[in-house]
Order: C-alpha cells, then structure tokens, then sequence
C-alpha cells in the first residue's frame, strides 16, 4: 500500500460521552491495518467549553473550537462533522451541515419523531454528494458479522422467528438525577425506544425483514425523578419497550421481537440478536461477547446447540492477534473505518461490504417506533402500510 493516505478532516459537535468515543477511535487509528484513508479531528464544538480541555491536551490538529457549531459548517478546514446532540436539535442541525456540504454521520433516532426524519431526508435527497450516515456500532462485533454472513447465506430454511434487544439497567435507581433522555420535549415521546431502538432493528431492517403489523406493550416505571436542586419533577419518558412485530418477505412469514429497556436489572449495555430457523439458528449476545451459539438441523438428527468461542474477528483488519477478545470502543473504530471508507471509495469500493446504518433506515425504524406510540395508545396491532 502506498504511504500517502486520504486525510478525512473531522469537526466534533457534541462533546460528551460519545463524541469523546469517537474522537478517540481516531487516535486509535494505527491499531488498523492497510488503509488508505485516515481522519483528523479539526474542529470541536460544544456550548460548555470545560469540555474542550480533553479535547485539546489529546488532539493537537484541533485549529478550531466554538461553542457556535456554525463556524464548523463555514470552515474550509473541516470535511465531514460527527454530531452527537439531544433529539430536538437533529433536524435543524443535521439539515444545516448537509446543506453546508459536510458529510455527516449522526446519531439516533435521526430526528425526534416521524416528521422530522422525513424532513431531513428531503434534504439528503437535494444534496446528493453528501455522504451522511447513521452511528450503530453493534453489528460490527465479531459474533453480530457472523449472524450477518448466515442471512446472507440464507442458511435458516424457513424462519421460525427473530428476537433482538437492547438492555439498559442504568435508570433501575429511582434517586438518579433526571436528564434530557427523560424529557418529553428534549428526547421525543418514543422514550427508551427512541434512543435504543435502531440498535436491535439495524440488522433486520438490513436483512430487509421490515414489519407488516406492530404491537406495543410501553412501560413508564420510574415516574418521578430528582432535579439538579433534589426536588421531584415528572419523568414522562417510556422506560421499557417490548414490539411484537409481523414480518412477511415472500414466502418467509415470521414474528420478529425488539426489546428497548432502560430497566433492566443486572443489564449494563446488552445487544443481543437470536435467529431460529428450521435448518440452522443462531445466538449472540454482548453480554458475552467471546460466544456465539449455533444449530444446524438435519432430519432425523440429535439437536443440539453449538458454542463457538470467538476471537478477534473484524471487518477492517488490526494488529490485534485473533486470540484476544473484542469491545465496545473496538466497534466505535470499525464502524468508523466503515464509514471513511465509504466516503474514500464510494459503497462499490469499500474494502469490505458492511456499511454504516443508512438514512433511508432511519426512516423505517421511526415508522415502527411511531406505529408503536400508536398501538400503545389504541391498545391494539397497527398495520404498517
């Protein structure tokens, strides 16, 4: 490979535990191997500067910091902006920097509700040279590329059913302080499901295994919480969130299963998927990262579960040894790389075929997440059309 590397020039709006994440992906960069594109962090935005200070003693590209996220948007200096900001501030924000020409990878839910998504995929659509994506780290595990390869392998037969979640215990204390994600106004009436739900459906809605009916069964478990000052004020967002959901593709029809739980006892950040089929199923969770289980079915044979225990196997190559196991901020680098090199080569010359959640995505997870507001207010199964 030639010395000469793609410099992908990044500006940060957000600087808090994400933003920190991924800017530090890009210190890890040399951990990755024969790429021919690298990013640099030139700008940092965030209106409380006591964040820049990390920022600034581990990053010595950084030629701008602002508390206006707009000086990112008219800088020649910065080509892409990852944006990490509270729900309300998507559509104004990521409309802004896809306008501005900056590509853009943003967080979930893109966009408080329905409209908003759809208003920001206008946008996209008018500015079609601008690359803008998704951050959903959680198939780029080694155990979620594998459930992937066996879709794409079609290697279940006929598809029983598909469950996939992800579980939360961070909020199981009643005496943590309230924040934005437990603000209708701020983080949107999906709740839980809004922050939580592309997680679970990225690989099925990629597998294109969209829901035809959804039924919502919300629970609000901790209604009040303290404030800053210690007083009790509402919390008005959904805590947990189970959708029974219809999937017909061809002649496959199957019940898929999406957890969103911010209650979850003994759960820190579990992502789990699990496939079963009547030739071949397969399970994986994060709760243990290292095991995949798998079946394969013959007639007239013994069933029987087999576990697999994984190594360090990855989308871009690393210098890890594949002996060693794989985490949270190892996904943050891959997904990162996944997106570079889509905007270094365009989706036809990426270096590997798994790419970021797209917008178009984002779009059919608000219509189940809207469908299931619905279905929990009329108490009954809402039919996607």
């Amino acid at each position: 490979m030639s010395n000469r590397r793609q410099e992908i020039r990044f500006g940060v709006i957000g600087l808090g535990l994400m933003g920190r994440e991924f800017a530090s992906a890009a210190a890890r960069w040399c951990h990755l191997l024969d790429l021919d594109f690298v990013p640099r962090i030139t700008a940092i935005c965030d209106t409380n500067t006591k964040l820049f200070g990390w920022f600034e003693s581990n990053f010595d590209s950084i030629n701008l910091k602002t508390t206006d996220y707009h000086d990112l948007l008219n800088s020649s200096s910065v080509d892409a902006i990852y944006c990490a900001v509270p729900h309300n501030l998507h559509e104004q924000f990521y409309t802004d920097i896809i306008r501005a020409g900056k590509h853009l990878l943003g967080e979930k839910p893109f966009g408080i509700d329905l409209a908003a998504n759809e208003r920001i995929l206008n946008v996209i659509e008018a500015n079609p040279n601008v690359l803008v994506a998704c951050s959903s780290e959680f198939p780029f595990y080694p155990g979620a590329r594998r459930v992937i390869q066996y879709i794409n392998e079609a290697r279940f037969g006929k598809i029983i059913e598909v469950s996939a979640g992800l579980l939360h215990s961070s909020d199981l204390d009643p005496n943590k302080k309230i924040n934005w994600k437990r603000m209708v106004d701020i983080n949107g009436e999906y709740g839980c499901m809004g922050d939580l739900g592309l997680h679970p459906l990225h690989i099925p809605l990629r597998a294109g295994w969209m829901p035809s009916r959804v039924y919502a069964a919300l629970s609000k478990i901790v209604t009040q919480r303290p404030n800053a000052s210690g007083e009790l004020v509402p919390c008005n967002t959904w805590d947990n969130a189970t959708l029974s959901c219809d999937v017909q593709i061809g002649d496959q029809h199957f019940p898929l299963t999406i957890q969103t739980y911010r209650i979850a006892p003994g759960e820190t950040n579990t992502w789990y998927i699990r496939i079963l089929g009547t030739a071949f199923s397969v399970e994986y969770s994060t709760k243990y990262p290292k095991t995949l289980r798998t079946m394969a079915y013959q007639s007239s044979r013994e069933q029987a579960w087999q576990t697999v225990d994984l190594g360090y196997e990855t989308a871009y190559p690393t210098i890890t040894g594949s002996i060693f196991e794989f985490g949270f901020p190892d996904s943050i680098l891959q997904m990162w790389a996944a997106f570079c090199d889509e905007l270094a080569h365009g989706r036809s010359g990426m270096q590997q075929p798994f790419y970021c959640a797209t917008p178009e995505e984002t779009h059919r997870h608000h219509r189940i997440l809207t469908a299931a507001l619905e279905s929990h207010t009329q108490q009954q199964v809402v039919t996607l059309s």
